[in-house]
């Protein structure tokens, strides 16, 4: 799988979250679900994210065949990053979360129902 330099764990949901680890690679997919975009385009809608975060979850996206990154030949260079086939399915996998957490999970945790 590119250049991961290491084999996936065979458990799926263990696989699902190595390749998306931590928030921001969701947040990349996410961002991406609404068609194509340039590098400050997802960074601007991503706050908090630093450039160097950004480089790296969009390239480990590339490499596991999440998103493809077109660079055009212009001046200024113009490169853009949209999701694969695979990539716009988690579309089912990111609504399945929020459906979820709007239904049980609060906005705030002192306010968890036990």
């Amino acid at each position: 799988m590119g250049e991961l330099g290491h084999d996936l764990p065979e458990c799926p949901i263990a696989r699902f979250l190595v390749v998306l680890e931590g928030p921001w690679a969701t947040l990349v997919v996410r961002d991406l679900l609404d068609g194509p975009k340039r590098f400050t385009e997802l960074r601007a809608g991503l706050s908090g994210i630093s450039p160097k975060t950004l480089s790296a979850r969009l390239k480990r996206l590339e490499e596991t065949g999440l998103v493809t990154r077109t660079a055009y030949a212009e001046v200024p260079p113009r490169v853009v990053y949209e999701l694969t086939e695979a990539g716009a399915r988690l579309k089912k996998v990111l609504d399945t979360m929020a459906e979820w957490a709007e239904r049980d999970l609060p906005l705030r945790l002192d306010t968890v129902r036990r």
